[in-house]
């Protein structure tokens, strides 16, 4: 014990050893480090207590739990958009600020091909209704088809800058929605083309009925249009009292499009007949428990609406976090699902009466409509996600993140 001083530690006060470090005398190299790290298991590391809080700056925040399955990375920007293919479900496309859009694999992440070319953040992107195409669209209106099988551009367009893109339920034919207020249509890949001229503002909004004969569009001064794709003459205007008090933002039907549901900056949903035009029903927290100030109410923007396939019931969601669940046959709120943060998207399961949201703060939701209540959640996103799709099973989510990233979750649940 002759060097038993060197040994000695001095303790002050309360202090005591929680782990004593052995230091090698050689030093390890970047290799011999990372080889170690290999073994650490990080996912379990977000499971420890809350010792570590306080740790990481804002900047630096990772996502503590990952619930992800896997995690597309190629993005060097926020992913904006994110569809699957209609046929097989296993082809993820995405499009991101970095210009760019890729087509990838959901089972292990692989990259089929990217899609090149785009001028700006590529905020529109999905597959024709068989599978064999796709479109990605910019911001600064740059539209481009992509043939799967080849991987090749096989069709380009430019038009003014776009709000929206949308393929046909049963044809190879693309619409889009512009900042110009016009709606245009074209064959791929032929490029035969149609436009519909909308008021003098932006067409924000708009749905391709299951038809596929009719297209609702809803503009910036809040009102929609039902287009007659082949004539080219709007069969309905909803405008002044009936319509919105400001931008569309949001736009589905019902299974089989006899109804319509919008959402609007001005914080009301409304339920349209598609063949009479007749507006059947406004939903807004008016017609709730708590009465908002007019200003709550004009900062609470609708975010996303949607038909459960199941029940007579439509979900609302809210920017402040509210996602409302409503009764269609009587038009009462039925629930109040509160999220912390603004809601940005929501989607029903196929058959169930599930919704599933995501939102500003990162996570994937799954509600049961019918009591109201959280069935689930899914975190891994360190920044908010900005869309999400869910398989037809809904066994599986796809979302696309500010955080840069894609992740594939798959969603486990007690009663499948």
């Amino acid at each position: 014990m002759d060097n038993a001083e060197e040994d000695a530690v001095q303790l002050h006060g309360d202090e005591e050893i929680i782990e004593v470090i052995d230091l090698n005398d050689t030093e390890q190299t970047p290799d011999d480090l990372a080889e170690e790290f290999e073994d650490v298991d990080f996912a379990e590391a977000g499971d420890q207590d809350q010792d570590d809080e306080g740790w990481e700056t804002e900047d630096e925040m990772e996502a503590e739990q990952d619930d992800s399955e896997l995690t597309f990375s190629k993005h060097t920007g926020s992913v904006f958009c994110v569809s699957l293919d209609p046929v097989t479900n296993n082809l993820a496309i995405t499009g991101a600020e970095d210009d760019r859009a890729y087509v990838w694999s959901v089972a292990d992440g692989e990259m089929l091909f990217e899609c090149t070319g785009h001028k700006d953040s590529v905020t529109c992107a999905g597959f024709s209704h068989d599978s064999k195409l796709a479109a990605s669209g910019d911001m600064s209106g740059l539209i481009k088809a992509w043939k799967i099988e080849t991987k090749e551009e096989i069709w380009s367009f430019e038009v003014g800058d776009l709000e929206w893109l949308q393929w046909h339920p049963c044809a190879p034919v693309l619409l889009a929605g512009t900042a110009d207020g016009n709606m245009w249509m074209w064959k791929i890949p032929s490029g035969e083309c149609k436009t519909f001229q909308g008021p003098n503002c932006q067409a924000t909004s708009g749905k391709i009925l299951p038809d596929g004969k009719r297209a609702m569009v809803g503009y910036e001064d809040g009102t929609l249009r039902l287009w007659d794709l082949k004539q080219g003459n709007a069969v309905h205007v909803i405008k002044g009292h009936d319509g919105h008090q400001g931008a569309l933002t949001s736009m589905e039907c019902n299974k089989d499009g006899s109804l319509v549901l919008t959402g609007s900056v001005d914080g009301q949903a409304k339920l349209i007949n598609t063949s009479t035009g007749k507006v059947l029903g406004s939903f807004s927290f008016e017609n709730s428990e708590t009465k908002n100030t007019m200003e709550e109410q004009d900062s609470n923007s609708v975010e996303s609406v949607g038909f459960c396939n199941v029940l007579p019931l439509i979900a609302v969601a809210y920017l402040d976090g509210t996602l409302a669940i409503y009764d269609l046959s009587t038009q009462s709120l039925r629930h109040r699902c509160k999220h912390e943060v603004g809601v940005v998207h929501l989607q029903w399961e196929e058959s169930s009466a599930v919704v599933a949201t995501c939102n500003l703060g990162g996570v994937v939701t799954l509600w049961d409509a019918r009591s109201g209540n959280m069935v689930s959640e899914y975190r891994g996103h360190s920044a908010e996600i900005l869309d999400f799709t869910l398989n037809r099973e809904a066994s599986m989510a796809v979302t696309a993140g500010g955080d840069h990233k894609a992740k594939v979750f798959c969603l486990q649940r007690p009663d499948r």
